[in-house]
């Protein structure tokens, strides 16, 4: 986990980075991209064609499509 430290006046506080991001992911059956979030809750499926791109699997979500790039 990635983490980093501020200064408030006399203390130090610590942010905690969060671990989900979201990703630009490429459909391998019409090469459509799109953004979708790491983690998802639903199968999510490629706007123009219907396949899926990414499923559930209770943490980081099964993607299926080719990963193009990481955002955030």
């Amino acid at each position: 986990m990635e983490s980093e430290e501020i200064r408030v006046g006399e203390r130090v506080k610590e942010l905690i980075m969060p671990r989900s991001k979201f990703v630009k992911v490429t459909c391998r059956k019409c090469r459509n991209e799109q953004v979708i979030f790491n983690k998802v809750s639903t199968v999510v499926k490629c706007l123009k064609c219907q396949n899926e791109l990414a499923t559930p699997t209770g943490g980081d979500a099964e993607i299926k499509g080719k990963v193009t790039k990481s955002l955030m």
